[in-house]
């Protein structure tokens, strides 16, 4: 049964649900993995497959954490259905590849594990077999790839150029005959895998792996031999990598911005004899870019591509210039996602290991070379070493100062070692100077958030990262978000307290004011001195009630906006769902502040003359309609102006300190966006209220008139003025509001 049918029925899809809860265990945000019994439906027609597609995701994310891998042979014994599976063998399989990743594990060895369903198995694991893994075999292969040219044919390609060799052998510009298309093709002597795993990838920033084969040929040097060569073919790119950018980084000035990025295409394209592509949107996009925008546009795109493999259980673990390559246009891709199956991690091995990965190397992924026993690297170490790659492609030079590889393997564990004290120390200073002038502060925090040492420090997948990266292709967003140290709405994170009381204060002491005026000429000078001395009394409790129940439920209210951010600038940390309730409580500052002084001037409104009626004092019918009606323009005074400037505050001052902790998504933009909504709202209350004063007015007996045209007037002409102002915050206000929506991604990643 698939997620539709689950939809259908209108269940939760617990396949879906299983998956996610296992990305919020892979994020930290769970301390345990989620239990398979917990997700397995109870219908015995839909039980086992959706059982054996939750061993399938269960087996690949355990692997991938250290000491919680777990076989097939122990999920037989907890669900016995699993035997009666028509995907037994293909979840053994699973077992074995996962197993490879992580240590030696002979195919001979592993089949004695499942004696009953070995010839099975060793069908579908035939590429791993002793017997066709040799040394003999596998120095005919090298002597193979090594001896090819264009022009040969191996099984279904005819090799036509030849783009360059690497460590996981010889890359070939080829023909192929079946489907009559340009490929790329890879021919290696050993067995680097990773073709399957990629084959199942399809994503606009991700090279297009469409499949890899074990293929026999004939040396040209032995022609009487045969030797078994991999072969993984994929998506050809002509735009060279960004080993290539560096170069003309390091040759330009940043100054040129997207032009030098599509200058090293071009330099690309003509190396091999390929013709730029004309009327290309994207390349002029790319070509109006500053530098740091350009490398945060590829930045961006790459953290996406890494979201997507980590999603379906697929971790890069070797990001490097060489590994991203670029189409004519200068759109980036990642390459070679998990090529290795299996080295056991140590110092002894390190030889593996290509030179040009170390400097991209996570600490953690060096600890495993000096410790084989330390902890498997998880996602946020491909967080490390993009950041460390965007930060090369910023800047020109690496973010840290690795010492030179000896050349003696044993010589090794003191380099790795000082490889990782200088990522445990941090950014240098005089690293941190090597960034362009024009750098964003937005991108620089990005950029050292996903350098910390500790993982759990660093962006928790690539969709916090490429939603970071977002807000830092928007001018008016990352100023928003990173404002300069020296900036008002800086310095003003500071004054939070004192700026909510004084945006909320005036306004309301200067509707007290015009209350007191109105009422002090027709209802105060008109009592007894008894009478009076008893308001003065009702006024006084009335007050001493109501002012600290306010400001009590008010500080109730904002108390996640009012701490959290504090304590955030301490270094103080807080889970994604507690800080998503901030920034959904900080967006409702601006409501709470102007609603309870609104509802408490209306319940002031009717209790106060019911008061002063229970005390003795004899009111009036029509006194009890003019209190209220001076009361309701108050209430519309204290409604419509503080809201603004409250609003300003929260969204330039509180907000960027928690949009910039991650876990931002298309909610945080629905709130944004009706936040700009209801300041229509709130505008139209502040042009009623000069209305609402001339309209209260009319109800005065002819004799008094003039007892109220000077308040009424003064309330008018200032009420105008007020509205001028607020027509200009919100303006201003919604400009903010929606320059940080546009730089939130509208979709899960």
């Amino acid at each position: 049964m698939t997620s539709a049918d689950f939809a259908y029925r209108g269940e939760t899809d617990p396949i879906r649900q299983f998956t996610e809860d296992w990305q919020r265990c892979l994020r930290g945000d769970r301390t345990e993995p989620p239990l398979i019994a917990e997700y397995v439906p109870d219908g015995t027609r839909v039980r086992l497959a959706v059982l054996t597609d939750l061993v399938r995701i269960d087996l690949r994310h355990r692997w991938d954490r250290a000491g919680l891998g777990k076989r097939i042979t122990e999920y037989r014994k907890e669900f016995p259905e699993v035997e009666d599976s028509a995907g037994l063998v293909d979840l053994i399989c699973e077992e074995f590849l996962a197993r490879r990743r992580y240590g030696p594990l002979e195919l001979d060895e592993f089949l004695t594990e499942y004696p009953e369903l070995a010839p099975d198995l060793r069908a579908r694991l035939s590429d791993f077999a002793d017997e066709g893994d040799t040394a003999a075999d596998t120095e005919r292969a090298a002597a193979l790839v090594a001896d090819l040219r264009p022009g040969r044919r191996i099984d279904d390609f005819d090799l036509l150029t030849d783009l360059g060799t690497g460590t996981l052998g010889r890359v070939f510009l080829a023909r192929q005959r079946s489907m009559q298309r340009l490929v790329a093709v890879r021919l290696s002597a050993g067995r680097a895998a990773g073709g399957h795993s990629m084959a199942q990838l399809d994503h606009p920033h991700l090279v297009r792996v469409f499949d890899q084969r074990l293929v026999t040929a004939t040396p040209e040097a032995e022609p009487e031999t045969t030797a078994s060569t991999r072969l993984v073919y994929m998506q050809y790119l002509p735009g060279g990598t960004a080993a290539g950018v560096l170069e003309q980084r390091r040759r330009g000035a940043e100054t040129d911005g997207g032009v030098l990025l599509l200058r090293a295409i071009d330099t690309a394209m003509e190396a091999k004899g390929e013709i730029r592509p004309a009327d290309s949107s994207v390349r002029a996009e790319i070509a109006t870019l500053s530098w740091p925008e350009t490398v945060t546009w590829i930045g961006r795109r790459l953290a996406d591509a890494l979201n997507y493999a980590e999603q379906r259980g697929v971790l890069h673990r070797d990001i490097k210039p060489a590994n991203v390559l670029f189409t004519a246009e200068g759109i980036p891709k990642l390459a070679d996602f998990a090529v290795r199956t299996a080295a056991p991690r140590s110092v002894t091995n390190s030889v593996a290991v290509e030179p040009d990965s170390l400097p991209y190397r996570s600490p953690e992924q060096l600890a495993g070379l000096l410790d084989p026993a330390a902890p498997a690297p998880g996602p946020r170490s491909d967080i490390f070493s993009l950041g460390a790659l965007l930060w090369e492609l910023l800047t020109g030079a690496a973010p840290f100062d690795d010492p030179p590889m000896p050349a003696d393997p044993d010589a090794r564990a003191e380099t790795f070692a000082t490889m990782v004290r200088l990522r445990e120390h941090g950014v240098t200073d005089a690293t941190l100077a090597q960034l362009p002038a024009d750098t964003p502060s937005a991108l620089r925090r990005v950029l050292l958030e996903c350098l910390q040492a500790d993982p759990q420090r660093r962006w928790g997948n690539g969709a916090e990262l490429a939603a970071q990266l977002d807000l830092c292709l928007d001018a008016r967003a990352r100023e928003l978000v990173d404002p300069a140290p020296t900036s008002l709405a800086y310095r003003a994170r500071r004054w939070l307290l004192p700026i909510l009381g004084l945006c909320i204060g005036v306004p309301n002491v200067l509707a007290s004011l015009y209350n007191i005026n109105l009422n002090q000429s027709l209802v105060i000078d008109r009592m007894s001195a008894a009478d009076q001395e008893r308001f003065a009394t009702v006024g006084l409790i009335n007050n001493l009630i109501t002012f600290p129940i306010a400001a009590l439920l008010l500080l109730f209210l904002t108390r996640r906006p009012l701490t959290i951010g504090l304590r955030l600038s301490r270094g103080r940390e807080y889970s994604p769902r507690l800080l998503a309730a901030a920034r959904r409580d900080t967006l409702h500052m601006g409501d709470w502040a102007v609603w309870v002084p609104f509802s408490f001037w209306l319940v002031s409104g009717v209790g106060w003359p019911l008061a002063l009626a229970f005390s003795g004092v004899d009111l009036p019918r029509q006194t009890f309609f003019h209190f209220f009606a001076a009361q309701l323009v108050c209430a519309a005074i204290a409604l419509a102006y503080p809201f603004f400037p409250i609003m300003i505050f929260a969204v330039r001052s509180v907000y960027p300190q928690l949009l910039v902790r991650g876990g931002i998504g298309a909610k945080d933009a629905r709130q944004l966006r009706k936040v700009a909504a209801r300041g229509n709202f709130y505008l139209g209350v502040a042009a009623s209220v000069p209305l609402l004063s001339v309209a209260s007015a009319t109800f005065v007996d002819a004799a008094d008139l003039n007892l109220v045209l000077f308040p009424v007037r003064v309330l008018s002409v200032g009420g105008i003025l007020a509205f001028v102002l607020s027509y200009r915050l919100a303006r201003m206000l919604e400009a903010d509001l929606l320059a940080l929506a546009r730089a939130i991604p509208q979709r899960q990643r």
